[in-house]
């Protein structure tokens, strides 16, 4: 549900999250761990340092880290630069408009599919996806609080 773009994007700022705090991150690095072609993904973390995701740093110890912790950042906020909401309402079973007042037989079907996939986006973090207890899974302190058990 994402494009091929958004899906770099995500992996690249995965691969920048299991090396947060140790400093900038070469984009040849980056793009031989990930299989990625160079240029399109310099053009990609560019985008993401446009939008403060990433800090690009020049020079020879240069490269990309990540500008904000992987916590805090929710995985809407890379896949939005790339991927729009669909602004188009055209039926997705004909060529004439759908919407909630005039619906097709697939339009509330697939309004609550792409409802929870911006909903999904937006609840989960980065950390997250790299297995960080969840902050509904963390007390005041910030500790993970086990799980409850199978009854």
């Amino acid at each position: 549900m994402v494009s091929r773009t958004s899906e770099h994007a995500l992996r690249a700022v995965l691969y920048l999250a299991r090396r947060w705090g140790e400093g900038p991150v070469p984009v040849d690095t980056i793009a031989d761990a990930l299989g990625a072609p160079r240029n399109y993904l310099s053009k990609t973390l560019n985008a993401l340092a446009k939008h403060e995701i990433v800090d690009g740093v020049r020079g020879v110890h240069g490269g990309f880290q990540l500008a904000i912790a992987p916590e805090r950042l929710p995985l809407s906020r890379v896949v939005g630069l790339f991927d729009e909401p669909r602004t188009s309402r055209m039926c997705l079973l004909g060529g004439r408009p759908c919407d909630d007042a005039a619906p097709c037989v697939a339009h509330r079907r697939w309004m609550a599919i792409t409802d929870g996939a911006r909903l999904a986006l937006a609840t989960t973090t980065v950390a997250d996806l790299l297995g960080a207890p969840a902050a509904a899974d963390r007390g005041a302190t910030g500790a993970a609080i086990p799980a409850r058990a199978a009854v």
